[in-house]
């Protein structure tokens, strides 16, 4: 089927992989070879090795998805019932499910107008005595000033996890996404840019914290045995999952290539309209943009939601940027203090979309969402 001009219609998703014959090759080996013996795990401890080895850390830990791959390492800390640990307003829930599920409390602070993570500032601004981690996200792939951070957290005995689900491929200072704070999280979801459907990554460099997590990831047994020493969890990866993640991974360049490209030609597109916010990138980092995000400045009079309904209407696919987390029904209660408290994530998230970004979309699909936002502000 051909559009008017001769030419294929456009189908343009929100999001979505970048699957090749690589990845096949690797998948169905490990369908017919990746069950017996020591090739059982052949694929995850594969992937599991140059992944750590390529974010220079001593050790990783493969996981049904990064929700579980933060719980983990909050339960490997010993967070419990009683305790504080601070996270950014505006990231997705599964940054911060697993305070909940170790009876902890979670504690909202503000993000940074331009990059929209966590900073030093309103960091220290949330800490009390009961504070004993802090989750910084880097979102959509912008990186904070961890150098900031890192001294604050250190001089106060605060762990710090860095989630950086959205972050493959960003750099600060030179140092890769994923080698902050005392351990490191990824997601492999659908939707990001290397992706084994579900799963997630936990990194580490201490020694005891790692094997405390690697204990608690199957049921608590003893390494080698079928003696469970402690009631734990499921969160055991398999190989034809990690098959994919690791034929992926082997193509990481590629894939980030093409995350930045499309983050350029939004931007190439739009850049003569003035008071656009995209992802940044200041000298001191390298975005992996997993999502080009754009936030519109106040002199549009664009909120969030009428442009995510318009671009509907154009059949153009948009998503609203993360929503403050205290505004959320599963935080009722909390929305009064944390718009209070809180002014940036509630300004940016009510102003701010996240484009198309699947790793399928062309040149075409660029020029039409691009369409679409000009018409929305009235620059068609």
């Amino acid at each position: 089927m051909t559009g008017s001009d001769g030419s294929t219609p456009l189908d343009i998703q929100m999001a979505g992989p970048w699957i090749t014959e690589h990845e096949e090759t690797l998948v169905l080996d490990a369908l017919r070879h990746g069950w017996y013996g020591e090739g059982a795990y052949h694929y995850v401890e594969t992937f599991e090795a140059e992944f750590a080895s390529h974010h220079d850390r001593k050790y990783a830990l493969m996981t049904p998805n990064c929700t579980t791959a933060l719980h983990l390492v909050l339960a490997g800390l010993g967070i419990v019932e009683g305790d504080e640990v601070i996270a950014p307003e505006c990231t997705w829930i599964g940054s911060v499910a697993g305070i909940t599920y170790q009876r902890a409390a979670t504690v909202f602070a503000d993000i940074d107008p331009v990059h929209w993570c966590l900073t030093a500032e309103t960091i220290a601004a949330a800490i009390t005595p009961r504070t004993k981690a802090v989750i910084v996200v880097d979102l959509y792939g912008n990186m904070p000033d961890w150098d900031e951070i890192a001294e604050l957290c250190a001089s106060r005995g605060i762990a710090v996890i860095e989630d950086a689900a959205e972050a493959l491929g960003s750099r600060y200072r030179g140092v890769r996404a994923g080698k902050f704070g005392v351990a490191s999280v990824f997601s492999f979801h659908r939707t990001k840019t290397l992706t084994t459907g579900e799963g997630g990554m936990l990194l580490i460099d201490d020694g005891a914290l790692f094997a405390r997590c690697k204990l608690l990831r199957d049921h608590g047994r003893a390494p080698g045995t079928y003696l469970n020493t402690e009631v734990a969890f499921k969160y055991m990866p398999f190989n034809v999952q990690a098959a994919l993640g690791l034929a992926q991974f082997r193509r990481i360049d590629e894939l980030v290539g093409k995350k930045r490209w499309l983050w350029q030609g939004y931007r190439d597109r739009l850049g003569d309209i003035s008071d656009l916010q995209f992802n940044p990138e200041p000298d001191n980092v390298h975005n992996g943009v997993w999502n080009t995000t754009l936030v519109f400045g106040e002199t549009h009079g664009m909120t969030r939601d009428r442009a995510v309904s318009e671009l509907a209407a154009m059949k153009l696919p948009a998503r609203p940027f993360f929503y403050p987390l205290s505004s959320l029904p599963a935080y009722a209660g909390r929305a009064a203090q944390g718009r209070a408290e809180h002014p940036v994530a509630y300004d940016v998230s009510a102003r701010g979309i996240n484009l198309p970004c699947a790793l399928n979309m062309t040149d075409r699909g660029l020029d039409a969402v691009a369409a679409g936002i000009r018409r929305l502000l009235g620059r068609a």
